[in-house]
């Protein structure tokens, strides 16, 4: 089932990149700034899902970060838009087979922990997968994967200390926190927030762990940055809207796109 869009992404790309990089809500800007890109609406890719949420673009574009070949999902598709596990996660699966070696995959958050702020960036440590469903269910292809991945790391912590470093160069504090999911796509109640700070959560959104997953199944190595785009119900005083998520995303754009075009190329040698 993959090897139309991976035919097409191979006749259409201008390079085999190593380094492929997800873009959560209102985080689109930084595909811009690839040199000598390419972009191809998910449309046009055989058996690829659409996003239909606002805020997510529905573009793969490639080109070429401070000289390193990069391919960027402009948007993703989510459980809580009617896609099975498998589905959310095709466009993961298809880089596996073009090359991937390295995984950002970014995310537009709730912030739970108390020292986590509206517009931080945070690196993703680990998360807990509270979706009721895995993208691994079902007969298990050999060729991807065991069939039983180990997840004990499954955000890279050599990438964790190659994004501080570069934070720390750039003059930015990162955060670090673990990540809550959730189907959505409602918010979560006041009363799920206090269950979640319970059971260790530091954010809390609706997306990034069947791709995490797959990718770990793959052998891809992941880095997680989560926008706090917003205070968690029960923790903000305000009622949650998605017109927030966008605004905050916004208003990081600078910070991230100047994180991202310095992070990428340092993570092969990670």
């Amino acid at each position: 089932m993959y090897q139309a869009a991976k035919n097409f992404l191979e006749a259409n790309l201008p390079a085999r990149p190593r380094i492929a990089v997800i873009l959560g809500s209102g985080l689109g800007a930084f595909a811009e700034e690839l040199t000598g890109s390419v972009s191809i609406p998910y449309s046009d890719i055989p058996d690829w899902p659409r996003s239909t949420a606002i805020g997510h673009a529905g573009r793969l574009v490639a080109g070429k970060i401070n000289g390193v070949d990069v391919v960027v999902l402009a948007g993703r598709v989510h459980l809580y838009e009617g896609y099975t596990a498998q589905q959310v996660t095709f466009g993961i699966r298809v880089l596996g087979l073009l090359g991937i070696q390295s995984l950002v995959v970014t995310n537009a958050a709730g912030g739970i922990g108390s020292h986590l702020g509206r517009g931080g960036v945070v690196l993703i440590t680990d998360h807990i997968n509270l979706q009721g469903a895995n993208p691994l269910i079902g007969a298990n292809d050999e060729a991807f994967g065991a069939r039983f991945p180990d997840m004990t790391e499954a955000y890279s912590k050599a990438y964790r200390a190659t994004a501080h470093k570069v934070a720390q160069d750039l003059g930015y504090k990162l955060q670090e926190g673990v990540y809550a999911a959730l189907t959505g796509p409602s918010y979560e109640t006041p009363a799920e927030i206090r269950y979640l700070k319970a059971i260790g959560a530091d954010l809390v959104g609706m997306s990034t762990v069947p791709e995490v997953i797959v990718a770990n199944h793959m052998g891809i190595k992941v880095l997680g940055i989560s926008v706090v785009t917003n205070l968690a119900a029960g923790i903000s005083k305000e009622k949650l809207s998605h017109k927030e998520v966008l605004e905050t995303g916004e208003q990081v754009r600078g910070m991230l796109v100047k994180f991202l075009k310095a992070v990428l190329p340092k993570l092969g040698a990670a």
